[in-house]
């Protein structure tokens, strides 16, 4: 079977390596002029570095074995972050429960409710069918109280879904709070996050380098330009100007770019693909000669114009980066958003009374260089009775499939779900083709 994927991110190398392994004639076509996708980076100091902050916790098992399996183990570090949350003009640490007891932002007693409902939703594995059909403002409301909800969780779910923050499911809320407990090693009281020296690239380059030695063929700069359809069946794609006939094809793109690239697609499923919303991902990221917090991740309460403050060298050594501070200033927008029009210096003029906030003393000469990156597919809006919203893989035309973000329901996003989500991807389709190929032989 000859098989192209479009996209070289994660999800499309674990797919790459499985169906090679299974024997399969396998081809990647790649936009960008290198891979992993959203997992994109930068030179800062002379080390590589994530456009977007990257960590993984203790039960991303997928990403840890495929670091394992490329040797790279050695260099995978697990880290007791500093945390905190912003909020009333205020630095409020959020790493033991004596945190959220000192958390004086909201009274006693609401303190108490807040850590009960994060233990509540702790122990319960049956999240997606318990809290299906309930906003997460609905069920944290009535279970923290108004007060806790403004101070915490409502405050997050603004920032981080804006005009959407009314419609996202509980199921998306009990996840994190789920997965984030889990994520502590031996039941302690502290998460650990770990990161990969030298960023995460060296372990999708080094993938891409693996499956390249096995045979499959990546061609970078290449986006496609359509995915060619004959009656119900694929025919291959259009990349680079020249047609590739292919027998089956993996789509690891966003669904509006799905949809734009094959225009094919059943209307029944193009239906299930637009019912998903994405908010755009920005970060402005800088390089400062100085700390700008304590804090590793810093959680925004307050109405700033960014929702988090990520701290990169206050989890990894600054000496990696040549001195420099790296500190990134998280948001996410919906489309059409003015911030999303603007360059570096654009933003941090926008930003900097935000910043100022964090720390009064903030000057603007502590500022080596800034950038700024943006990801139109940064963060699906999973809403109440999502099931509903997630497409199945095979797509209604035959030997055409689809993986992406808004099938790792509860979950959003993540490097680890995207290599399950190639996987099950490349499984599927190997099966898929056994049994045409059943089916041919026994002159069906």
């Amino acid at each position: 079977m000859r098989a192209a994927i479009v996209g070289a991110g994660v999800a499309g190398l674990a797919a790459a390596k499985v169906l090679r392994e299974r024997g399969h004639e396998v081809t990647i076509f790649e936009g960008r002029d290198e891979v992993g996708g959203q997992v994109v980076t930068f030179p800062v100091g002379g080390e590589e570095l994530e456009c977007f902050y990257h960590h993984i916790f203790t039960n991303d098992t997928a990403v840890i074995r495929y670091i394992d399996d490329l040797g790279l183990g050695d260099h995978l570090k697990w880290i007791e972050p500093r945390n905190a949350h912003f909020v009333r003009g205020k630095m409020y640490p959020f790493v033991t429960p004596m945190d959220l007891l000192k958390f004086t932002a909201i009274p006693f007693v609401s303190r108490v409710r807040l850590g009960l409902a994060a233990l509540w939703l702790r122990g319960k594995k049956d999240g997606i069918s318990r809290y299906e059909h309930v906003t997460a403002r609905a069920w944290m409301r009535r279970a923290v109280g108004q007060k806790a909800f403004d101070a915490f969780w409502g405050a997050l779910l603004r920032g981080k879904f804006a005009d959407q923050a009314d419609n996202v499911g509980m199921v998306w809320l009990w996840n994190k709070v789920y997965l984030r407990f889990s994520s502590r090693k031996s039941g302690g009281s502290k998460e650990s996050l770990g990161y990969l020296e030298g960023s995460f690239k060296r372990y999708y380059r080094a993938l891409a380098d693996q499956v390249e030695r096995d045979g499959v063929k990546i061609h970078l700069n290449t986006p496609v330009e359509r995915v060619e359809v004959a009656g119900s069946a694929v025919r291959g794609v259009r990349a680079g100007g020249a047609f590739h006939e292919f027998d089956q094809v993996l789509m690891t793109t966003p669904n509006i770019i799905s949809m734009q690239i094959c225009p094919d697609l059943p209307d029944g499923y193009r239906s299930v693909l637009e019912k998903v919303r994405y908010q755009w991902a920005t970060c402005l990221v800088l390089s400062l000669d100085r700390p700008l917090t304590p804090y590793y991740w810093l959680s925004i309460g307050d109405e700033l114009p960014f929702v988090a403050c990520i701290e990169h060298t206050n989890f990894m050594p600054r000496e990696r980066y040549g001195g420099n501070h790296i500190v990134y200033l998280s948001n996410y927008t919906p489309p059409g958003h003015p911030v999303l029009a603007m360059e570096a210096d654009q933003v941090f003029s926008a930003y900097l009374e935000g910043i100022r906030k964090l720390n009064p003393a903030f000057d603007p000469s502590w500022v080596r260089e800034k950038w700024f990156f943006k990801d139109p597919g940064g963060q699906p809006v999973i809403t109440t009775n999502y099931s509903a919203s997630i497409p199945d893989m095979r797509t209604g035309i035959e030997g055409l499939f689809l993986s992406n973000t808004t099938q790792v329901y509860p979950e959003d996003r993540g490097q680890n779900y995207s290599l399950l989500l190639g996987e099950k991807a490349a499984v599927l389709m190997d099966e898929d083709a056994r049994r045409a190929a059943g089916a041919r032989g026994a002159g069906i």
